[in-house]
């Protein structure tokens, strides 16, 4: 009995659970937050709904592998490649709309990276997938297209990794209270977390590689609720007050780019 898969079934599960009730939480929180955070807000409300939405099946898969149901297995594989496809998406309108400010300029880009993901699907769908290998402790599927492995890599990873690194980049260089930086810099690099280890998990082609891809996918989630909802300790260590908790987040990152802004007028 493979009871690894049990290990990485329950993984996935966890992450896909506490991705979808921190989308919950963010929605019900909606009204609390000012209009001008609402777009962000929302694009981050699509983008745990995404990861959730990935690993609920992947969970699934993972106890088909286990009870030797392969065709399921590969079924459910196609059907959690949809959401990995588009999680980019509300990522970069997340990105681009805190820089400019601008709804449309984010939608517009937002819709390339939708057809991108879109391309990613229709050449996985066309050319298939070669597996699964079950091991003790994964299930592995390789996509059969190198043209869907570079749609990826190159259109929907490296850019948006390079743009949320830029960001942080832009904040970091401000001088700032340590309040600032951990409401700005922890949900972007736990947006970055998430993000880099989903690629790593769907391109694993070790079975240990996959079950600490997730692992670290399910702290990067752990960290994002964190920077949303602080320890009391740390509440009261950076001077967060009670009152402003909900909206702290997208008014920090707001903030830190206008001081950018105006510094770079100067």
């Amino acid at each position: 009995m493979n009871t690894g898969l049990l290990l990485n079934s329950t993984i996935c599960f966890a992450i896909g659970l506490s991705s979808l009730a921190f989308a919950w939480v963010l929605l019900a929180k909606n009204e609390q937050n000012r209009e001008t955070s609402r777009p962000a807000l929302f694009s981050l409300v699509v983008f745990w709904t995404l990861v959730g939405l990935t690993y609920l099946p992947t969970s699934v898969r993972m106890m088909a592998a286990y009870l030797g149901n392969m065709e399921m297995d590969a079924i459910l594989y196609f059907i959690a490649a949809v959401p990995f496809a588009f999680v980019s998406v509300p990522m970069v309108f997340f990105i681009i709309y805190i820089i400019t400010g601008s709804k449309k300029t984010g939608e517009y880009l937002a819709l390339v990276f939708t057809f991108l993901g879109a391309a990613y699907l229709a050449f996985l769908y066309d050319s298939g997938i070669v597996g699964p290998e079950v091991t003790e402790w994964a299930s592995l599927f390789s996509v059969n297209s190198e043209l869907a492995i570079h749609i990826y890599l190159m259109g929907l990873f490296v850019i948006p990794t390079a743009m949320i690194l830029g960001l942080l980049m832009l904040i970091l260089l401000q001088r700032v209270p340590k309040r600032i930086r951990y409401r700005t810099v922890l949900p972007l690099v736990a947006i970055s977390f998430v993000f880099d280890f989903m690629l790593t998990d769907f391109i694993a082609i070790i079975d240990v590689m996959q079950v600490f891809s997730r692992l670290f996918v399910l702290i990067g989630t752990v960290l994002a609720y964190l920077a949303y909802f602080p320890p009391m300790t740390i509440q009261e260590r950076l001077g967060i007050q009670e009152h402003n908790i909900e909206t702290y987040v997208f008014d920090g990152i707001e903030k830190e780019l206008d001081t950018l802004t105006l510094d770079n007028r100067v």
